[in-house]
């Protein structure tokens, strides 16, 4: 592995485990259920838990460095993260968690005995879901570089072969 892809997954290591502890608070913390968008949140923690590992141990045992499912798993990783970025922003208006009439009316927030910590971990669960996306980025151009020159050099070798002149 090299060390940007390296250095990425760190990262990323770091902004899903946050985010699997906001979003779990959340979920633990709710009175009456939660709403899709939560729920849809905590699946892209545990889809993108389950893309690091497999991004992680194949830079460390190369038979497990499957180019294609690489830049499959980074691909919708990528997109899944975005989704639920977008959600959670949409869906919060990015409002201060101070305002009583907004925690408590808000479908997000509410639904927790303090929708004020909830309006909390919501909005910061947000902002990694960004910084998440963004390092996961990183690692689908890294994978789809390196897929690449894996690629292409496998069929310049199976190329390569007697030339006229041997046979």
């Amino acid at each position: 592995m090299n060390l940007p892809q390296t250095i990425l997954r760190g990262l990323q290591f770091i902004w899903v485990i946050i985010i699997t502890a906001l979003i779990g608070n959340v979920i633990a913390d709710a009175y009456s259920g939660n709403p899709a968008t939560i729920n849809y949140s905590m699946f892209v923690a545990v889809f993108c838990w389950i893309v690091l590992i497999y991004g992680l141990a194949a830079g460390f045992v190369e038979s497990l460095a499957i180019p294609i499912v690489l830049m499959v798993m980074d691909g919708l990783a990528v997109i899944f993260t975005f989704i639920a970025a977008v959600i959670l922003a949409a869906y919060l208006h990015v409002h201060s968690c101070g305002n009583e009439a907004y925690v408590t009316h808000n479908f997000l927030t509410n639904g927790s005995s303090n929708p004020k910590k909830r309006c909390q971990e919501l909005q910061a669960s947000c902002a990694f879901f960004w910084f998440l996306w963004a390092t996961l980025i990183g690692s689908l151009v890294l994978s789809i570089l390196g897929g690449r020159s894996i690629m292409s050099s496998s069929r310049g070798s199976a190329r390569k072969g007697p030339s006229m002149a041997q046979v």
